[in-house]
């Protein structure tokens, strides 16, 4: 029997959304910082709040951005790829918001470019050199894992289950949960996930966005927060 997925493009997946990959995620708390400095999530709550961002913030805006870069790029289609970052860009309201997005992405683009070399990654590159992109980090991995083989699905798959494990990973380092909690709560968050890659899937353009507005106001605050140990 034949397997789907090729190894090589399993491992690259795998290695991709390997904590220990250095594309800056572990200076990101996805939110989760200023919610805990306004005393509104708690050990018990932690893994609603992740199911929300999950569903109506990282989903409709960075998985469905994802899904139709990777799609984009299959097509060879970069004014695509060009419309849907610009999309994205315009969908993150809050300063650090964009900022967390375009430097992870650089950071990606960056290691991609130099660790796999690939024709789609050269591409996009110069595209940013050109200043036509600006290097926002789910259009960046959509590239990237187009070039490596993956299907949109696991793509998708992989870089929602990235998200959760940084968010889980920074609950950690927040105190919020500890060491043997925290993989109940990412497998708490395996059915969500895949609830989320199929809504992304099945987006359009026109409908790229979440909407979260109690996450913006936590972000807001906590750009202004005098101490902090997350940069999101």
């Amino acid at each position: 029997m034949n397997d789907p997925m090729p190894i090589q493009a399993l491992l690259t997946g795998l290695q991709l959304t390997d904590s220990a990959f250095p594309s800056g995620y572990y200076t990101l708390s996805h939110g989760l910082e200023g919610f805990q400095q306004a005393r509104e999530v708690t050990p018990r709550s932690l893994p609603a709040l992740l199911h929300d961002l999950l569903r109506h913030s990282t989903g409709p805006a960075d998985a469905t951005a994802l899904a139709l870069t990777h799609r984009a790029v299959d097509a060879d289609d970069w004014d695509q790829v060009v419309a849907v970052e610009r999309r994205l860009y315009a969908t993150k309201l809050g300063r650090e918001a964009r900022q967390a997005a375009v430097r992870t992405g650089r950071q990606l683009l960056d290691l991609a470019d130099e660790v796999y070399g690939t024709p789609p990654i050269a591409h996009y590159r110069t595209l940013y050199r050109e200043g036509t992109v600006r290097g926002c980090q789910p259009v960046v991995a959509g590239v990237v894992h187009a070039a490596n083989g993956l299907t949109t699905r696991q793509a998708v798959t992989c870089e929602l289950f990235a998200f959760a494990a940084s968010l889980v990973g920074a609950a950690l380092r927040l105190r919020l949960t500890d060491h043997r909690r925290a993989q109940v709560v990412l497998h708490g968050a395996a059915r969500v996930i895949e609830e989320t890659v199929e809504a992304a899937l099945h987006r359009e353009l026109a409908d790229l966005g979440g909407c979260v507005p109690v996450a913006d106001v936590m972000a807001g605050r906590h750009e202004r927060a005098e101490a902090r140990l997350f940069a999101s």
